[in-house]
């Protein structure tokens, strides 16, 4: 097999795979540094033996198995086998049946994980950065991204959390349900952010696209797993009506297409069903919060499906009330974007200059992207320009690039 091909076959594996993988052998060992570190290590081995050899019948069985074998040599070097493995036996000779073995739980495994990463003796933010590096294999600078904060900073907040755990020896085992109520918004959080990463990027392109999938999953899940938590119904609704405009977020040359372009009669009308039943169902629990009023914005744009037009207003209106039950700038961001649509671009342009947000807001690429848009709408070409320039400089997606480099040629028209 030659380098390319080799290479190809690692990057498939690790993308479909590699965060079941590292749960797996963070569950097997109980140490999450130790499980990045032999999930590394497997995948520079895979690199050079594959290149030499071919790939195996099953590259992930392949990748966990070496894995293991690497954690069993760590934990001897540390000389704490003993009281990270217990009783449990090395590997056979038959490593592919035991690793494909292993993988049959792992979905109870990864909700597991999650719960322990989310355990409430962490900080709340690094309880959810630590489940999106580990579980979702999110890199730190797209994590560090989603904080709008420096990806120093955030690789600091998780070398403690992982210390923190290994030093108190928390048990990688869920709570029992009693004590999942003080897991359950850091749990929440770390689904819709990784759910966010995925939707950054229409065409599916980069590391984050399979995180829509998963997330979709595990939001029904806790759905039916806690059906009397509003705000969980409320999560797997406003997922399900994001991902049910997939079909239409792309043009056939490949750009992305905005939500208010989009065709209605190419988006999914089973999840918009499916998340009408749970908006449904948290609405008769007579409990609101932030999820529910995410879901009620995303409905209020699914709305055009029937009516032929989006209710602009009403969106500016729920996304104050979402501000002031959870102050955001990537809310802030999207209330201008609807005021603009509502009142006019300059009440848009008045509403974002008002933002109070963290140094690096500018830095954030929807950001950029909406001030490109609400200058273009209120004629400000040369600054929508700038704006359309300082977003491409961020590194978008591949449909996303397109859209942006489309928008600033129909400026220079």
């Amino acid at each position: 097999m030659s380098p390319v091909n080799a290479e190809a076959v690692l990057a498939a594996t690790v993308r479909e795979a590699g965060d079941r993988i590292r749960a797996a052998l963070a569950m097997r060992f109980r140490d999450l540094d130790m499980a990045e570190e032999a999930f590394g290590f497997a995948s520079l081995r895979a690199m050079e033996t594959w290149t030499r050899d071919g790939a195996p019948r099953d590259p992930a069985a392949w990748l966990y198995a070496v894995g293991r074998r690497r954690a069993f040599d760590l934990g001897r070097r540390a000389k704490v086998r003993a009281e990270a493995q217990h009783d449990v036996p090395e590997p056979t000779p038959d490593p592919e049946t035991i690793a494909m073995a292993a993988f049959e739980p792992i979905p109870d495994e990864r909700l597991r994980l999650i719960f322990v990463c989310c355990h409430p003796a962490l900080a709340p933010e690094a309880r959810i950065a630590l489940t999106l590096r580990t579980l979702c294999g999110l890199s730190v600078e797209r994590i560090a991204r989603a904080w709008l904060t420096s990806e120093v900073a955030m690789q600091q907040r998780l070398t403690r959390a992982k210390g923190k755990i290994r030093d108190a020896r928390i048990r990688f085992e869920i709570p029992e349900p009693d004590a999942w109520p003080e897991r359950l918004d850091a749990v929440l959080a770390t689904l819709e952010i990784a759910y966010g990463q995925a939707y950054e990027d229409a065409a599916g392109a980069t590391e984050a696209a399979d995180l829509a999938a998963e997330t979709l999953r595990l939001s029904g899940l806790l759905a039916n797993l806690l059906p009397d938590e509003p705000e969980v119904l409320g999560l797997a609704a406003l997922i399900r009506l994001a991902e049910s405009r997939r079909p239409a977020r792309l043009d056939a040359a490949g750009a992305m297409v905005p939500l208010s372009e989009q065709d209605v009669g190419l988006w999914d009308n089973r999840l918009i069903g499916e998340a009408a039943g749970l908006m449904r169902r948290a609405a008769g629990i007579g409990r609101s919060g932030p999820y529910q009023l995410m879901a009620a914005i995303h409905a209020a744009h699914a709305a055009r499906r029937e009516t032929g037009f989006v209710a602009w207003g009403d969106i500016a209106t729920l996304y104050d009330y979402l501000l002031s039950v959870r102050p955001s700038p990537v809310a802030q961001v999207n209330r201008a974007v609807a005021l603009a649509e509502a009142l006019g671009a300059e009440a848009g342009l008045d509403a974002l200059a008002a933002i109070q947000g963290p140094a690096r807001l500018a830095e954030w690429l929807p950001y950029q992207a909406a001030r490109a848009g609400l200058c273009a709408k209120a004629g400000r070409a040369q600054e929508a320009a700038d704006a359309l320039r300082r977003a491409l400089a961020l590194d978008p997606a591949p449909a996303e690039r397109l859209f942006l480099v489309r928008r600033l040629g129909e400026l220079s028209a």
